[in-house]
């Protein structure tokens, strides 16, 4: 059943959040491709799909590395809509003890609770931080930083997609597991000549 969860999440990110052309990625650097995950993620369907597939994987790796996971989220806005998906997924499978989301801002709230972490978030939690695209790890690594502040431990991270730029190694040379859902080259269609990229870097 995941598979077939997994498969027709492939397609749909296929058809929905890849483009080629001449772009300028956040890095500043330059790509002949871009991969926009939010046109999937905020899509009903999509959604769906994406709580399924990344619901299993958390909890998949959550038996291999014989954790227990309380919470979800990443940095706005990115990790928004699945932090939300894998949420309710989880409260499907058990209602009783789902998992709690949360998001983490780009900047402190400059009034009310003055939060930096919106949600569900609480101190002393083991968490996952997730994120739909890994490029080089920043956006990634900001999250980390807030929930470790904040008095919450990083069971693992989880990504929708590891653009395979070096991000994933950057993460775990400072101790956090990364596990991508899908990699690269199966949204460009490596190996099968489906998509072929006009570049490689970016």
């Amino acid at each position: 059943m995941i598979d077939q969860v997994k498969s027709e999440l492939l397609v749909l990110l296929r058809e929905k959040s890849v483009f080629h052309g001449d772009f300028v990625l956040s890095s500043g650097a330059h790509s002949k491709y871009y991969i926009d995950c939010k046109l999937t993620t905020f899509d009903s369907r999509g959604a769906w799909l994406v709580g399924e597939a990344m619901y299993n994987l958390i909890r998949q790796t959550e038996r291999s590395l014989n954790c227990k996971v309380r919470g979800v989220g990443g940095l706005t806005m990115g990790a928004d809509p699945i932090s939300l998906s894998v949420g309710m997924m989880s409260h499907r499978e058990d209602a009783s003890e789902p998992l709690r989301t949360f998001s983490v801002r780009k900047a402190q709230k400059d009034h009310g609770q003055a939060k930096l972490i919106e949600g569900n978030f609480k101190e002393g939690d083991d968490v996952v931080v997730i994120d739909d695209v890994i490029t080089k790890g920043e956006s990634t690594l900001k999250a980390i930083q807030a929930v470790v502040q904040a008095g919450g431990k990083i069971a693992f991270v989880a990504a929708l997609v590891d653009r395979e730029e070096g991000g994933r190694a950057k993460i775990e040379s400072l101790g956090y597991r990364v596990f991508p859902l899908f990699h690269k080259k199966d949204l460009l269609g490596l190996g099968e000549g489906s998509l072929e990229p006009k570049d490689q870097a970016k």
